[in-house]
Formats: C-alpha cells, sequence, structure tokens
C-alpha cells in the first residue's frame, strides 16, 4: 500500500472518530437538556464547537440552553449565529424574538423606504451560498434545455426546450446577482451583542470621553471601526458611539 493511501485512511479514520465523538456529545447534550440539566449541556455542545464542527442546530440548541439560564446575551448571541447560518428556520427567528423580548432596551430602527425593506426581504430569503446553490440548478437546467432543444425533432418540443432554457438562465443571472449582493451585505455588517450587564456608549476612544447613551446586556449593535482596545458601534436608531471591546461578542466569530 502506496503512503498516500496510508494517509488518506488514517485521514478517514480521524474524521470518522471526530464525527462519531462529536454526534455521541450532541446526543448527550440534548438527553442532558432535556433533563434540565443546561449547564452541562452547554458544556458538551461547547466542546463539538472546539472539536471544530459549526451548524445552525447547535447554536439554536446553545441558545435554548443560555435562555432556559435566563441568560440573556449569550442566548441572543448563539441564536443569531444560528440564524445567519440558517436565515428561513422560523424556529429560530421565534425563539430570538422571545429572548428580544427579555432586554431592558427596546430601541426603534431608523425607518425605512418600502423599496428599501422589499430589497432586504428579497436579497436575505437565502444565505449567499444557497442563493449561489440555486444558480448552479438553474444552470444545469438550462444546459439539459439546450441539449433537448438540439436533440429534439418536433417543433413544439423544441419551441418549449427553448423558452425554458432562456427562463432558468435568465433566474439564475438573477439568483448570481442575489448572491452577490448578500455576499456584499454580510462584509458589511459586523453585528455583535452586548454581555455586559449595563454599557456607557461614549463619544470618543478614551476613559475621559463623554457618555452618548447606555445600553444593556443583549442588545444587538453593528461594529463600524476598531481601535486599540475600542469598537465604534452603530445601533438600531442610527446613533453611533465607542465602547470597549470586551463589553461585547462579535456574532461572526465562527
Amino acid at each position: 500500500m502506496s503512503i498516500k493511501k496510508i494517509a488518506l485512511l488514517i485521514c478517514l479514520g480521524w474524521f470518522t472518530l471526530g464525527f462519531s465523538q462529536n454526534e455521541a456529545l450532541f446526543n448527550e447534550a440534548t438527553e442532558l437538556y432535556n433533563n434540565g440539566e443546561y449547564s452541562s449541556a452547554i458544556e458538551n455542545y461547547k466542546k463539538i464547537l472546539e472539536n471544530g464542527e459549526h451548524s445552525a442546530s447547535l447554536y439554536f440548541n446553545l441558545g435554548n440552553c443560555h435562555y432556559k439560564l435566563n441568560s440573556i446575551g449569550p442566548s441572543i448571541y448563539y441564536y443569531e449565529k444560528a440564524l445567519l447560518l440558517a436565515p428561513n428556520n422560523t424556529e429560530i427567528q421565534n425563539n430570538l424574538r422571545f429572548a428580544q423580548n427579555m432586554r431592558l432596551d427596546a430601541i426603534e430602527e431608523v425607518p425605512k423606504t418600502e423599496l428599501s425593506r422589499i430589497y432586504n426581504v428579497v436579497v436575505g430569503m437565502f444565505s449567499s451560498d444557497q442563493w449561489a446553490y440555486i444558480a448552479v440548478g438553474l444552470i444545469f437546467l438550462f444546459v439539459l434545455a439546450y441539449m433537448a432543444y438540439y436533440f429534439l425533432r418536433s417543433a413544439n418540443q423544441k419551441r418549449v426546450a427553448f423558452i425554458s432554457g432562456i427562463f432558468a438562465l435568465s433566474i439564475g443571472i438573477i439568483c448570481i446577482l442575489m448572491a452577490y449582493l448578500n455576499y456584499q451585505q454580510y462584509k458589511r455588517d459586523d453585528p455583535a451583542i452586548v454581555f455586559s450587564k449595563e454599557v456607557h456608549v461614549i463619544s470618543e476612544p478614551n476613559n475621559n470621553s463623554t457618555i452618548i447613551f447606555t445600553i444593556h446586556e443583549g442588545t444587538k449593535v453593528n461594529v463600524l471601526e476598531e481601535l486599540e482596545d475600542w469598537k465604534r458601534v452603530r445601533i438600531a436608531d442610527g446613533q453611533t458611539g465607542w465602547l470597549k471591546n470586551n463589553t461585547i461578542k462579535i456574532v461572526k466569530d465562527f
């Protein structure tokens, strides 16, 4: 047996072992959760994260555990991470809303135009990867329709194949555009969740600066820039200011 084959078998063995260990940890954590042992379940779920596995269900379960323990910040944080991986999951969306209702801050969002709302709904309907997968599927259908048009003899069948192919290609191109727009939006946004009980957001990145407003655990902010131990953030109503790095956790920190 060659060295390459031996190396491949070793890699496959490690992968299989790691998968089985994570599955066992996940099942054990689920059982602990069902028995009301939420802290122990969290330890198991975090071991899976340490093994390098990330999934919407894993983050969703972590959010549920923290919600049961009334840990507002961590529960919202993990629900938000789960939603990034599964943006259309209604169960995650509902649980996130329940957790958000536990926050002290009730910040009104900056009003959006109807066109802006429609744009966000359409582009955010799927993740950039999901849009890309749909585009690949549609382009594959276009290729099949093109081949059918080439081989079919009936004029009506050729017409149907031609129209179907053009339709699939057009929608595929639109999906590629949606994937690009979604990815650009993903890069622009850098959401974070407040973990401290109370945070004073100040006008400049130094301890002697003026307090602009105060936010509390579980509030979502968008990070705009970073300077040493400080981050400049924006909240939903458009206000901006600086706070300490250690008061928030970045949602995209996978």
